[in-house]
């Protein structure tokens, strides 16, 4: 990465880096319910200030102890909490919240950024469990801000008239596979699509060129 390019990056969210976060949970309630499922898309952007999806971390999750799940949250999302190759697989909250802030901490630094904000369709849901989880598990370096984020179904609302990630994706141009829904990966994958459709969409009609413009006017 050139350092015009990072220096994008670093300008663009006021030195916060956008990394798409998705998690499929046992329930609603972030304090009782188990995280199943948790993902993570960090972005980066190409020299003319478009933003793309750079690398996608994706973790199956064990239910920490005396964690509650709904029946229904699991015949929503299809997980099979006894599928031998999920119990294989599957790490704790810790672990698996470990491996999302290592990756995420070093694009953090790579774009000379301070710390990530959380992108997320009904971003309040993720924020929610995600501070849940590091508060159990005693984690004192979460990189991510504690309570700003980006909501991409409010912007796609805005953009696309549309909230339902399925439904925006399309109006964007991006296809989407309703048998793949409701898996972090995939979610994530297509919210970072989206996420970057409606910023590149904004900077190609001329807002963020416009904002810098009227930043350079202000310096003078």
């Amino acid at each position: 990465m050139s350092e015009a390019t990072r220096e994008l990056m670093a300008q663009r969210f006021r030195s916060f880096l956008p990394v798409v976060v998705d998690l499929e949970t046992g329930g609603f309630n972030p304090e009782r319910d188990a995280i199943l499922e948790i993902a993570a898309v960090t972005l980066t952007m190409d020299p003319e200030g478009n933003l793309m999806p750079d690398a996608t971390f994706a973790y199956h999750v064990q239910p920490f102890s005396g964690a509650n799940v709904e029946q229904s949250a699991l015949d929503f999302t299809g997980i099979k909490l006894d599928d031998p190759l999920r119990q294989r697989v599957a790490l704790s909250e810790a672990e698996a919240l470990g491996e999302i802030f290592r990756p995420v901490r070093k694009a953090i630094k790579s774009h000379g950024c301070t710390r990530a904000v959380l992108v997320g369709h009904n971003a309040a849901f993720d924020h929610g469990f995600l501070n849940a989880a590091v508060n159990r598990c005693g984690i004192k370096r979460n990189p991510f801000h504690p309570f700003s984020s980006f909501d991409t179904a409010s912007l796609s609302g805005l953009v696309y008239g549309q909230t339902v990630l399925a439904r925006a994706c399309r109006a964007a141009g991006i296809p989407f596979d309703n048998q793949e829904a409701h898996s972090a990966r995939y979610d994530t994958e297509r919210t970072a699509e989206l996420f970057c459709a409606i910023v590149n969409r904004y900077k190609d009609l001329g807002g963020w060129a416009l904002a810098q413009r009227e930043q350079g006017l202000e310096d003078i």
